[in-house]
């Protein structure tokens, strides 16, 4: 081997080296010496990689790209590191009815009128979802065209710093009997894979309960690499249009905590790039504020238009979830999603059970139920009041305590088929934008609702669950009581517990698996480069046209993975070619 073949030898089995197995000079979480405020950072910065959003898809991006060039990590919210309501699965849903300028999460509500939350923490939404940790089927990833090996690889690089097997005790254990029992067949076992039957999945929580995040995967980055900043609100991204053909992307205003501003710009190179990765709202919001997106609604806003692009925000999905909650005579643990069912006709049957779900009333914060994380409270625009909270709150406080000894099983829908749209409020990039999901708009996405709760009748009246329910609650009465449920800020419907149809509509909530707004071959192409302009990609469950596997968290994080490595071998070929 010649010294020039040596060289391409020895730099192709290093990047191996690094890509599989992270670098040797790693740091381990929380104390990472490249994390640090905003407030720190110089008012103006060169990178080859600027990364718009700490969350699911942009810490792996991050940590991977990090390897072999110099990248910021731009971050709005702050650490997951140090907050208990983050960490520990017994306070699942604190962080979510935290409605503090400083909370990791920060609420919106859907024209439709469903309470929902989108992340605002390094970690993004792996800081604050019930933990479930599931692959995309073998058919997701081959429709998109990813390489299957390289998806399993970053799978594998995603799985060994943050997914466990969950400790399956009794409750979970009746929940998964009764879906073998009425027939959601067959039992996989413990798996990450996406299978049709009952399986055990995976979760990021370790057997302590202690909740590990996608901040964790910042575990593999290059320390020398990595610049991440926090509490770093990015208000535009900046493009050069003189004497182009196309717009370029070259860097990016943010503002810290204290709203001074500051400017990042991309190191002079072909190849260096500005990424968005601010998720399903944040990444279709962002390129609208920095004039990609519908000329017209642009113009509306006083946006300077670099490139029309009526496809930004379009898209928009929520897969909708409808729950019945079944007290329980038996003690229950606490438990987040650990079993689902996987149904042949599109439909996830998943359930949590304990005191972090139904509370207690002596919190009289009533935990998953809580009419503050509105997870069962879907309200008309005239009842989004304080003192309507506040009602339900009381209403609640009245409740008996044996009302939260129990559980709920869920029905997650596929998909969905029903779609909407978003659109900006005002110029804030801190203000939520205004998003329409349009649940049940497809009659295919009601059905399988429909046969989802069907199911979660079968599993409640089955053998297998009998333990958990009293005799005397029929199958009406806990309709009844979920759709009666004064965490439902809903008009009621007399019929709601005798047409499933009737039940779907009025107990709609989010499982925030919402996505799109930046899809594949409408905003991005198949490489997630942004289409009009150069030097700009989206990577995030934005591009999504349907939420992947039976909770999208695992994919996403693999996707970060996976465009990291994309990115280094294609840069790694031209450089050999050059």
């Amino acid at each position: 081997m010649g010294l020039e073949g040596w060289r391409v030898f020895s730099a192709a089995t290093i990047l191996g080296i690094l890509f599989f197995h992270g670098f040797c000079l790693s740091e381990k979480a929380p104390n990472y010496t490249f994390v640090h405020e905003a407030t720190s950072a110089p008012d103006v910065s060169f990178y080859d990689y600027i990364i718009i959003g700490g969350g699911t898809a942009g810490c792996p991006l991050a940590s991977t790209l990090s390897q072999n060039y110099s990248v910021l990590l731009l971050e709005r919210g702050g650490s997951p590191y140090g907050n208990p309501n983050i960490t520990n699965l017994n306070a699942f849903g604190a962080p979510l009815s935290d409605l503090s300028p400083s909370s990791p999460s920060q609420r919106f509500i859907s024209e439709d009128g469903v309470i929902n939350a989108r992340a605002r923490v390094l970690g993004g939404g792996s800081c604050l979802n019930a933990g479930f940790y599931s692959r995309a089927s073998t058919s997701y990833v081959r429709d998109l065209g990813w390489d299957g090996k390289l998806v399993n690889e970053s799978y594998e690089w995603v799985e060994k710093k943050v997914a466990f097997e969950p400790p399956v005790k009794q409750w979970q254990s009746a929940v998964r009997d009764g879906l073998i029992e009425s027939g959601v067949r067959p039992y996989n076992g413990f798996t990450y894979d996406h299978l049709y039957g009952t399986k055990v999945g995976g979760t990021i929580f370790d057997q302590n309960g202690t909740r590990h995040t996608a901040a964790d995967l910042l575990e593999y980055a290059n320390p020398k690499g990595l610049t991440v900043l926090l509490h770093a609100t990015v208000h535009k991204i900046l493009f050069r249009t003189k004497g182009r053909s196309k717009p370029l992307a070259h860097g990016v205003i943010f503002r810290d905590a204290a709203r001074i501003k500051h400017k990042a710009y991309l190191k002079a190179g072909a190849r260096n790039e500005v990424i968005v990765s601010a998720g399903a709202l944040g990444s279709p919001q962002l390129l609208m504020l920095s004039g990609i997106g519908p000329e017209d609604h642009l113009r509306h806003h006083n946006i300077t238009v670099i490139y029309h692009q009526p496809f930004v925000g379009l898209g928009m999905y929520d897969n909708p979830m409808n729950a019945i909650y079944v007290p329980s005579p038996s003690p229950v643990e606490v438990s987040l999603i650990q079993v689902v069912g996987i149904t042949r006709f599109g439909s996830y049957i998943e359930a949590a059970s304990g005191e972090n779900f139904a509370g207690g009333s002596a919190s009289r914060d009533f935990g998953m139920f809580s009419p503050k994380i509105g997870q069962l409270s879907t309200l008309p625009p005239k009842q989004r009041t304080a003192e309507a909270l506040a009602k339900a709150i009381d209403d609640m406080s009245k409740l008996d305590a044996v009302a939260f000894s129990g559980g709920f099983i869920l029905e997650k829908t596929m998909g969905p088929l029903s779609n909407g749209y978003l659109m900006l409020r005002q110029k804030n990039p801190n203000a939520n934008p205004s998003v329409t999901f349009n649940y049940f708009q497809e009659p295919e996405d009601l059905q399988r609702c429909v046969d989802g709760i069907k199911v979660i009748e079968s599993i409640i009246e089955s053998k297998s669950f009998s333990k958990f329910r009293y005799d005397d609650l029929t199958l009406q009465v806990l309709l009844n009581m979920t759709a009666n449920s004064p965490v439902n800020l809903l008009p009621k419907h007399s019929n709601a517990s005798t047409s499933l149809e009737q039940f779907c509509k009025d107990t709609v909530m989010t499982i925030w698996h919402y996505h799109g707004g930046c899809q594949v071959n409408r905003v991005v192409d198949e490489d997630y480069k942004v289409l009009g302009v150069d030097n700009l990609r989206v990577i995030d469950g934005s591009t999504f046209y349907d939420s992947p596997g039976t909770n999208p968290q695992a994919t996403v994080m693999m996707l970060g993975r996976y465009m990291g490595v994309t990115m280094l071998n294609e840069r790694l070929a031209s450089e050999k070619s050059n």
